[in-house]
């Protein structure tokens, strides 16, 4: 069989859409006050430092936030508003009482994408950088907030300005659809038919979409007034992202042996295994055991998800001359799960079987691991189906449990799940639990 692929080319963009790079430099600008106050958590907490919380919820205590404040020359609530923003972004990173910087703002000089990911992902958790008003009523707000993808999709088809008027026709279409639609299952055994809380039919929805463009505003996706809405073109660009799917494009296999272990990870990301194993074999067979090894083992030490899968996946092709450095990342938490998995098969464990090897808290944050990965590279289905893989067998279970592991993609990982997910009810629970690990309820 011939091992060419033929690649269909990615699906363009509006006309009118600015280059990359432009997208990146509105993204760098909107992001400028969150990226100044996560480099100075860089710089200022650590290991060994004052730590930047006092209770354990991600917020900045008052002497972190007036100490910000004074080397920033800023206000507190100004900082604080900028650490928000930061941890949505994932420019910043928090576990426990210490700060930490993200894999964005480590690539935020020279990647073009991680700033662009950053800025989708605060795209994507819009209603938690600008809460509700209290006294909205929350199935009404998550009912808004459920259907303002259509909301936006309509936005971004009408290339220009739309009356507010006409979008909030759109919204209680929408509204109404989801209340015909639902459908809502209990999970666990029910002795009781379960009662939930509905809104009423006559509940206003102009004050809900107020809320809803001015957060989407907030976050540079779209501007409002005269009673329109416009879509940025970062706005434009992101709903069409979505509308599209689009995924980073794979290399071309010819090529991938010239490569770094991180390009070349990302060049056999779309590939099959088999075609994947054997362009992990031609690259190998270029280097020195070692050097390969170690390049694989720290290209697993970044950021992205996906790549700390497929390094795994390759060094499973290297077999017994990778042992000794495997064995030496299991005190990483981040690399542990991989590692033991990797170990596993090594000594002839079925590779269905390797994960009952895992604790429940290992297994949880792999699970989370890789629900980011596929959040950053595949679509709404495949992550909605990544669910299926959970050792939790139920997913309040589930949530309970994602919540405590700590893993820091968590929030982006939950917000990307409720978007993705067809039932209403699960995409509220989901939804609720996000906004409970941003706030640390």
């Amino acid at each position: 069989m011939n091992q060419r692929r033929s690649r269909r080319p990615a699906p363009r963009p509006p006309e009118g859409t600015p280059a990359p790079a432009e997208l990146a430099r509105m993204a760098r600008s909107g992001l400028a006050d969150a990226a100044r106050v996560a480099h100075w958590a860089d710089a200022a907490l650590g290991p060994g430092r004052d730590g930047a919380t006092d209770d354990g919820k991600a917020t900045l205590s008052d002497a972190t936030a007036e100490r910000a404040a004074l080397d920033l020359g800023l206000t507190v609530a100004h900082v604080r508003a900028d650490w928000d923003i930061a941890r949505l972004a994932g420019l910043v990173e928090v576990h426990g009482d210490i700060a930490r910087p993200g894999w964005r703002l480590r690539a935020w000089d020279r990647d073009e994408s991680a700033v662009l990911r950053g800025w989708v992902a605060l795209f994507d958790a819009w209603s938690l950088a600008h809460p509700e008003p209290a006294e909205h009523e929350p199935a009404a707000v998550a009912e808004v907030v459920s259907a303002m993808p259509q909301v936006l999709s309509f936005l971004q088809l009408s290339a220009g300005p739309v009356p507010v008027e006409q979008l909030l026709d759109l919204l209680q279409q929408r509204v109404t659809e989801l209340r015909t639609e639902r459908c809502e299952i209990p999970y666990g055994p029910q002795p009781e038919p379960l009662r939930q809380p509905q809104p009423d039919d006559d509940t206003p929805l102009a004050p809900l979409l107020d809320w809803a463009l001015h957060a989407l505003a907030s976050v540079g996706a779209l501007t409002c007034g005269d009673g329109q809405a416009t879509l940025t073109p970062l706005g434009s660009w992101a709903v069409w992202v979505k509308l599209e799917q689009i995924c980073v494009a794979a290399q071309s296999p010819a090529g991938n042996i010239e490569q770094s272990a991180e390009d070349m990870l990302r060049g056999c990301a779309q590939l099959r295994p088999n075609a994947a194993r054997a362009e992990y074999r031609a690259w190998l067979a270029a280097r020195t055991v070692g050097s390969a090894v170690t390049e694989l083992v720290d290209a697993a030490r970044g950021e992205d998800a996906l790549l700390r899968g497929l390094a795994f996946e390759a060094l499973r092709v290297v077999g017994a001359p990778a042992e000794p450095d495997v064995r030496a990342v299991l005190d990483e938490p981040t690399l542990r799960p991989y590692a033991l998995l990797w170990l596993a098969e090594h000594d002839g464990v079925d590779p269905e079987d390797a994960h009952e090897i895992l604790t429940r808290e290992e297994a949880t944050w792999l699970w989370v691991d890789t629900a980011a990965a596929v959040t950053d590279h595949g679509e709404g289905p495949l992550l909605v189906r990544h669910l299926e893989s959970a050792v939790q067998p139920t997913v309040p279970q589930l949530l309970e449990e994602v919540r405590a592991v700590g893993h820091p993609r968590t929030v982006q990982v939950l917000v990307a799940l409720a978007a993705a997910h067809p039932d209403p009810a699960l995409a509220k629970a989901v939804r609720r639990a996000a906004f409970q690990v941003h706030t640390g309820g």
